[in-house]
């Protein structure tokens, strides 16, 4: 078994690791730095309006030669339901009062963004987009295949999956329940936050369903986890929480702390804070609404109904009253720079290989 696949040969990268999109955390240093060491730097762009996405794309083409991609989230379009809104807002109301902030007004622009987002993506010849959150219109993956740019899909189950390769996605993200951030589940299941099928379970399950090359994410830290994937069929790896707690990674040192403090143990699945499940560290804002007596509006309705709260949280070292996204592998996270952790991977990966 060696580190090249299908992934590697398609992307044009020297080695099958990703760094996950993560939006809000991703800079251009980090992508690029990821990408200069031969993986797949990816800008984290679901929040992004139109003038942040083109500086970051910029900012990253001037750090690197190499190829990078964008991932954007595919919108939901849910409609606000007003009871709901002003229940949630009553509810938030201390926490506001608390931080000293006005009740914000809805300014959805979800729609707009992502199609604004499209256009930049195909102006600025970006040669790889990510999708999470749903599959895009089969018009706008035919849109993007004639610039010739490749499109990755996410899943959560094989169903998901078999939606990605119907649509004519060139590949998907298996995403494991061990992963950080939100679920990119976007079909039905039993379970009040969809699937939560383990890294482990879902990866040869998916690999044996459709015939696109699959990238293992999930909990996935070191050489262990990408040898482990490899074998279980996927052809690379997405690593989020591994590269959020690197030099070069924009997130702030109370979630980097947050990260290095907590145990396997400490992490849940939540729409608290978003209106959309998402696997972050449990705190006090969990667990108040967990007494929430109403549903929680969708994403990305809760997400900004609670924007300003995280925001001001962050900014005041509070980390019991803002989102804390972290897969479940803490133990191994390091502050180091992404470069060195790339080389560390890359080392350790061929040793055992070569040990088989």
């Amino acid at each position: 078994m060696n580190l090249t696949s299908s992934v590697t040969n398609q992307l044009k990268i020297k080695y099958p690791i990703f760094q996950a999109g993560m939006a809000g955390s991703t800079s251009p240093e980090l992508v690029a730095a990821v990408s200069n060491s031969g993986g797949l730097g990816i800008i984290g762009a679901g929040y992004f309006n139109a003038e942040q996405l083109e500086q970051h794309i910029q900012e990253v083409k001037m750090l690197t030669s190499r190829p990078f991609a964008v991932n954007l989230f595919v919108p939901g379009n849910q409609e606000v339901v007003t009871e709901q809104v002003m229940h949630m807002n009553a509810w938030l109301k201390p926490y506001r009062r608390a931080f000293n902030l006005e009740e914000p007004v809805l300014n959805i622009q979800e729609q707009t963004q992502f199609e604004s987002a499209i256009e930049i993506v195909i102006a600025q010849s970006v040669p790889i987009v990510t999708f999470t959150f749903g599959v895009p219109e089969k018009d706008l993956i035919d849109k993007l295949h004639r610039h010739n740019i490749t499109v990755v899909g996410t899943a959560t189950s094989v169903e998901e999956a078999i939606e990605n390769e119907r649509a004519g996605l060139d590949m998907v993200v298996a995403q494991g329940s061990e992963a950080g951030g939100h679920r990119g589940s976007f079909l039905q299941t039993s379970g009040q936050y969809g699937a939560l099928v383990g890294t482990m379970s879902l990866v040869p399950q998916i690999v044996d369903n459709v015939t696109i090359p699959v990238i293992a994410a999930g909990g996935i830290m070191d050489a262990r986890g990408v040898v482990a994937s490899l074998i279980l069929g996927a052809e690379a790896v997405q690593m989020g929480t591994a590269f959020l707690t690197c030099i070069e990674s924009n997130a702030n040192d109370l979630l980097k702390n947050a990260i290095f403090n907590s145990a396997e143990t400490d992490t849940v699945i939540t729409k608290a804070f978003s209106g959309k499940p998402a696997r972050g560290i449990d705190n006090e804002f969990i667990h108040n609404m967990q007494r929430y007596d109403d549903e929680i509006p969708a994403y990305p309705i809760q997400n900004e109904l609670t924007n300003a709260i995280r925001k001001k949280a962050a900014q005041l070292g509070d980390a019991e009253m803002t989102h804390l996204w972290s897969g479940q592998t803490p133990r191994l996270a390091q502050s180091i720079a992404a470069s060195q952790l790339m080389s560390q991977i890359i080392t350790d990966t061929q040793n055992i290989l070569q040990n088989e």
